[in-house]
């Protein structure tokens, strides 16, 4: 069954790609798409795993980025959000029930899509969310994925007044007063461009709102009591040094300093214990890397290309600056 892919004047989709759905193991129809890149022979494919409330569309510049670079992109919606199915009758709220759905999606993604439909060798792209996925899947995609990149992994909260066990014990509690389809938190994108946490760069912020504006029903509001706690429930998991010391995929964690929505100490934090992992930082960026100006974008997709085999550059960048 074929999907629709949303394009803008300011934001075109890329040439060649097939957008469809697939469906998960209890019966949600994800929206995906898969890029093709002009270049023959192709050098891979590249998953792309996007974050909380964002859809494929938001990605065609990068992915353009990646198909210019002889590399295949296959990317999908999350459950609950873009132009995937959503999981209340009021869809607005963001929400899953199991953190885990989250990984099964990504399983059934690469066993049903990516595998007989792209080009090896399969690597991963994360932001946010989608690199708290990818941390949380690592150790059962050893045998699927060459190597993964992470950019701003979702691995804490900044500006929080209480601490993650505080904020795990209240939306606990929520949960067991019957009140888990609540939503919780603040919004970022609707606030305006000043004093934005997610990027410096006002042409890109523009386009990615105004996209939401012209097609709100891709968008999503504030993530429930429930969402809230298995995400922080995956971040604790996640984050310990036992967890970390068994994913051997090697993996580049990309991390702006001046990230407004994942302190940047614990992006750092996370590097210590990650044997596999390598620390690129990118100074003076914010959060949305792969949305911000283009002296930090430019910084992180060199590392991107560094590190992911088949572009020009061989070595693995340490670190980067403005």
């Amino acid at each position: 069954m074929g999907a629709k892919l949303f394009a803008t004047p300011d934001n075109p989709a890329p040439d060649n790609y097939t957008a469809s759905y697939f469906t998960t193991h209890d019966g949600i129809q994800l929206r995906y798409g898969v890029f093709r890149s002009a270049i023959v022979p192709a050098r891979g494919t590249v998953v792309l795993l996007h974050g909380r409330n964002e859809c494929i569309e938001k990605y065609f510049e990068t992915i353009r980025d990646l198909n210019d670079r002889g590399l295949w992109v296959a990317t999908y919606d999350f459950r609950g959000q873009g132009g995937s199915a959503r999981l209340l009758r009021d869809g607005m709220p963001g929400h899953v029930r199991r953190f885990s759905d989250y990984e099964r999606d990504l399983t059934t993604f690469l066993e049903d899509v990516v595998l007989p439909d792209t080009r090896m060798p399969f690597f991963l792209l994360g932001h946010s969310t989608g690199s708290l996925i990818a941390l949380s899947a690592a150790t059962r995609l050893e045998s699927r994925i060459e190597r993964m990149v992470l950019c701003a992994p979702f691995i804490g909260i900044a500006h929080r007044s209480l601490s993650l066990p505080a904020i795990h014990c209240l939306s606990r509690l929520y949960c067991l007063a019957g009140l888990g389809k609540l939503q919780v938190g603040r919004q970022t994108i609707h606030s305006g461009f000043e004093n934005n946490p997610l990027t410096s760069d006002e042409r890109r912020f523009n386009r990615n709102a105004a996209f939401l504006v012209s097609h709100p029903e891709l968008g999503i509001g504030l993530p429930t009591a429930l969402w809230l706690r298995e995400a922080v429930t995956a971040i604790r998991r996640v984050t310990r040094p036992e967890h970390l010391a068994r994913i051997r995929i090697p993996s580049l964690v990309i991390a702006p300093t001046r990230d407004g929505v994942i302190p940047y100490a614990d992006q750092e934090r996370l590097t210590r214990y990650f044997r596999a992992s390598q620390l690129v930082t990118i100074y003076g960026s914010r959060h949305e890397i792969l949305q911000e100006r283009d002296v930090y974008r430019a910084q992180a997709l060199a590392a991107i290309h560094a590190f992911i085999p088949g572009s020009d550059a061989v070595e693995q960048p340490a670190a980067l600056a403005d």
